[in-house]
């Protein structure tokens, strides 16, 4: 599905030929006291070295820890799809993205990203989510974040369906107050309700505002799109002071000036990123649940991520990859590209 993303595995984390500490980390809420180390960084195993089919299924083949301490960033897995509307399986989603990791390299010669040099980064492994009860998942999800960034470590999330950025932004906003968001997706999530609930993929985004947890005047959703049930389906967003970007304001453009755009509207306050994968348009994308024609293309996906270079990121995610249907080409995750901007 996004094998022409494969660049995303190693992104600038500054001036082409050296590395230096990331920009969207910069702020990190932890004290000096870690920087002052020079102990070894963990790094994922050359392919020249160690057999990618070899060893336990983590990010990266980076090793499992079960602390956050000590770390820059983590990447966790919230394999939750009892949130969904129509196809479920995004909770296979970050065992696939693991699986399809072993093919991401520490560098990026087009860029000079060397990540693993200057980030302390591990698998957290998964959050272990209650698939009978989505309140009580929000509930564990909060409660495992809140550790998570308490240690000052920067959460790089696989998903699991788009109900999981509610409770990851509560533990968000319970650290940095409340933050600013850029959103790709082909959904604005911001329903109020369905079938009688007020929490599931499609309102995540309209409970956090209703819980005063995003900064609305720093809130940016791009490649919007699609059917709906009236002619105003934006007008929640748009009376919130989101800034919406629709798919098809993005056709045969480059995306940079938006970013330009978008960085400036961030400032250096914190950002979180949420990355909905049917963000992409089905033809690069099909494994999802709620695919969208005329959506993205994977080079304005890099545009984005690439964008946010320079930007306070103060965690992220991947969501709503569904492995059942696209079982025949590889998952490559946008999530390590953060480390990097």
């Amino acid at each position: 599905m996004l094998r022409r993303l494969g660049s995303l595995c190693a992104r600038s984390l500054g001036a082409r030929g050296g590395a230096r500490p990331a920009a969207g980390l910069r702020h990190l809420g932890r004290s000096p006291r870690r920087r002052a180390s020079d102990a070894p960084r963990n790094q994922p195993p050359s392919s020249e070295v160690v057999a990618r089919p070899v060893g336990v299924c983590s990010m990266m083949r980076l090793p499992l820890q079960a602390s956050p301490q000590g770390l820059d960033a983590a990447f966790i897995g919230v394999p939750l799809d009892i949130g969904t509307s129509n196809r479920p399986g995004a909770r296979f989603g970050p065992r696939r993205i693991r699986e399809e990791s072993v093919m991401l390299r520490t560098t990026n010669p087009s860029t000079g990203a060397l990540p693993f040099q200057s980030l302390s980064v591990a698998d957290l492994g998964d959050v272990n989510v209650n698939l009978y009860n989505l309140q009580d998942s929000c509930r564990l999800i909060r409660e495992a974040y809140q550790k998570i960034v308490a240690a000052g470590c920067i959460p790089l999330t696989l998903g699991g369906d788009h109900t999981i950025t509610y409770p990851i932004l509560q533990a968000m906003a319970k650290k940095h107050g409340p933050v600013g968001l850029l959103h790709v997706d082909a959904h604005t999530d911001t329903a109020d309700k369905a079938l009688g609930e007020k929490v599931y993929h499609g309102t995540p985004f309209r409970r956090c505002v209703d819980e005063g947890l995003l900064d609305c005047k720093r809130v940016v959703q791009i490649g919007i799109r699609g059917s709906a049930m009236t002619l105003d389906p934006y007008r929640y967003s748009w009376s919130q002071g989101f800034r919406l970007v629709l798919a098809e304001d993005c056709w045969m453009k480059s995306l940079v000036p938006l970013m330009g755009e978008v960085r400036q509207q961030m400032g250096g306050k914190p950002v979180y990123i949420s990355f909905d994968i049917d963000g992409l348009d089905p033809a690069y994308a099909p494994g999802t649940g709620t695919p969208e024609i005329a959506g993205l293309t994977p080079s304005q996906a890099l545009e984005i991520i690439r964008g946010c270079q320079g930007l306070n990121v103060v965690g992220c995610d991947l969501v709503e990859v569904s492995p059942p249907y696209d079982p025949s080409v590889k998952k490559i995750n946008l999530l390590l590209h953060t480390l990097q901007t």
